[in-house]
């Protein structure tokens, strides 16, 4: 199969032509005639998605398979669902169900990878949209009672500064888990020993953490300023003001900016009201809080969407890619897909000049975005 277009590589746009063989780039030929075909980008990766299109993370298989059909079309090849803060019963529960379908899940659907667990070993002061009634502490918890959730869990939030942490930090990543620092009202100091202690990427930057106060400089800045850790960003307009991304995008080394969505289930649906993790969410417009707050629930995008925005912001479209697809994989250790380069998984997002998806390839299969 042939498919060309303007090639989206790791640092630079190229017109060519794709060789795809057995679900594989096999070669691919750089030519200018293909000056005025699509965008073809490496398919876009979200590890922090709570559901789309009506279909929740942490429900049935069924729900499973309607999120993963619905998030490839939007360019997302690869994913991890994600679950909210919950009982400890409840998250091996959602563990289980999901190691189960992993082997069943649709083909015409973005590829399961493990799955993510924002919590519930954060801070109450930082909870966001979190349920409060969850929260523990990890030195509360038996070791014991984790290693069930161990197989196929990918990352995991923790809030660097309540006890125990610092241990459920090491005992993770050495368990192959990326330990993902948020929901933390940690100190400058305090944050600092996360990372040391294994933590490697940031659970929505910005958003429920102590920030940049100049006088008491808190997670945020520790994760700005460590080059080796990976951030995530909500890239909505609303979980982080557009003002804010220079500085990230200056800041961090661009290998480590990770476009997650953060969507909740009713994303994609238009404006109603929903249960997540036990608390009433309503969403308006273009924004979920929840209900009675100005509290942020998660977005409504998927990760066409942050692209687009991110892009529009000033950012190189290969950057961009990157912080949606190699970047994220990089972060897991994933590394046969990612990239437009041969001998990689043919999981590609073709968008138009707007940046809008036309269509989409899941190892070489293509998907229409209709």
């Amino acid at each position: 199969m042939l498919v060309r277009g303007r090639l989206v590589l790791d640092d630079s746009i190229a017109a060519g032509r794709l060789h795809v063989e057995d679900g594989l780039i096999a070669a691919i030929d750089l030519d200018d005639a293909e000056k005025d075909g699509p965008l073809l980008l490496p398919g876009f990766v979200d590890i922090h998605v709570h559901g789309w299109g009506g279909h929740d993370a942490m429900g049935s298989t069924e729900d499973l398979d309607g999120m993963a059909r619905v998030l490839l079309r939007h360019g997302v090849t690869s994913f991890l669902p994600t679950a909210v803060t919950a009982g400890i019963d409840t998250l091996r529960a959602f563990a289980d169900r999901v190691r189960d379908w992993i082997p069943a899940a649709p083909a015409d659907g973005a590829a399961p990878l493990g799955f993510n667990l924002e919590g519930p070993f954060i801070s109450p002061q930082r909870k966001g949209a979190q349920n409060p009634a969850f929260i523990v502490a990890p030195s509360d918890v038996p070791q014991m009672e984790l290693v069930p959730l161990l197989p196929g869990m990918r990352v995991m939030t923790v809030a660097p500064e309540a006890p125990g942490s610092l241990e459920l930090i090491r005992w993770l990543a050495a368990n192959g888990v990326a330990p993902s620092l948020g929901h933390s009202a940690a100190t400058l100091e305090e944050a600092r020993a996360g990372y040391a202690a294994g933590g490697r990427t940031t659970t929505h930057l910005f958003n429920a953490m102590s920030g940049v106060v100049h006088h008491a400089p808190g997670l945020a800045v520790a994760a700005l300023t460590d080059d080796a850790v990976y951030v995530e960003l909500i890239a909505d307009g609303h979980h982080v003001d557009r003002a804010l991304w220079p500085i990230i995008t200056r800041t961090k080394p661009a290998d480590r900016l990770v476009l997650v969505s953060d969507a909740m289930p009713m994303a994609g649906t238009g404006d109603g009201r929903t249960a997540l993790g036990g608390l009433e969410v309503q969403v308006v417009g273009s924004r979920a809080t929840l209900l009675g707050t100005d509290t942020l629930a998660g977005s409504v995008i998927a990760l066409d969407s942050a692209v687009r925005n991110l892009a529009a912001s000033g950012i190189a479209l290969p950057a961009a890619a990157a912080a949606a697809s190699r970047n994220p994989l990089a972060l897991l250790g994933v590394t046969d897909r990612g990239r437009i380069a041969v001998g990689q998984r043919a999981d590609l997002v073709e968008l138009d000049d707007d940046l809008e998806v036309r269509r989409v390839a899941r190892d070489g299969a293509w998907v229409s975005a209709d």
